[in-house]
């Protein structure tokens, strides 16, 4: 077998390789959006991402000191379960920790804390005092806050600006499955402050989008500034 190659438990039939596509997908073990890095089925369009096809079989967290996260490949119990990282639901692979019930998307467990593409650093927090860019509010998910503290956005604001812009990702199986090629317009979706004058408004607005952009590159699984250059393209030619 080949270095860029696997063989997954998740799909046992085929021989799943190493792709980078600068088109979105639907993860087909957590269920969650991708893009960029996958493994995938070329014969079945079945994806994972690289977080999920590569699973460590037990994790710990910075914002969960006492815990130990294993990987399990589909939610435990029978009742619905969401995401602590990004308060979504969970359908697919998880990380579970059995002493206190949470639960990371393998994408939301592997966030890194710092995204730094050399001029910006945004750093994780798992809760923020300040008002996130996005939705207004204070505390809820996780959360990516730039350096000067000036910009702040939840990790749920991000998923959900992509579901908004974006529904019906998938739609059926194999040769019927029509899978969009393009991330969602995410132009105007940031708060602005009026009360700035217009020149330091538009700085304002250039400079959180540029946040905007690696947030997303990070909760679909791909922090990379390749990735976040496409979402920045796509952006502007919104």
């Amino acid at each position: 077998m080949k270095y860029n190659e696997i063989s997954h438990f998740s799909h046992p039939q085929h021989i799943l390789k190493f792709e980078y596509l600068e088109v979105p997908f639907k993860c087909d073990g957590c269920k969650e959006v991708g893009i960029g890095s996958r493994y995938k089925c070329n014969l079945c369009d079945y994806d994972l991402h690289t977080h999920c096809a590569l699973p460590s079989p037990s994790i710990v967290h910075p914002f969960y000191t006492k815990c130990s996260f294993q990987f399990l490949s589909r939610p435990p119990g029978d009742k619905p379960r969401f995401c602590n990282a990004c308060e979504k639901d969970v359908a697919g692979f998880v990380y579970h920790c059995q002493s206190c019930g949470f639960d990371l998307h393998p994408c939301c467990a592997k966030l890194p804390m710092v995204l730094d593409d050399g001029e910006m650093k945004l750093y994780l927090y798992r809760k923020i005092s300040a008002s996130c860019d996005r939705c207004g509010r204070k505390g809820r998910s996780w959360s990516y806050r730039s350096a000067c503290k000036k910009y702040n956005l939840h990790v749920a604001c991000v998923k959900e600006m992509l579901v908004e812009g974006w529904h019906e990702l998938c739609f059926g199986r194999g040769k019927y499955r029509k899978l969009e090629n393009r991330i969602p317009s995410l132009k105007g979706t940031l708060q602005t402050h009026r009360h700035k004058s217009k020149g330091k408004m538009k700085k304002c607005c250039e400079v959180a989008g540029m946040a905007l952009q690696f947030v997303v590159s990070a909760v679909l699984g791909d922090p990379t500034t390749i990735i976040a250059g496409v979402i920045g393209s796509m952006m502007s030619r919104a």
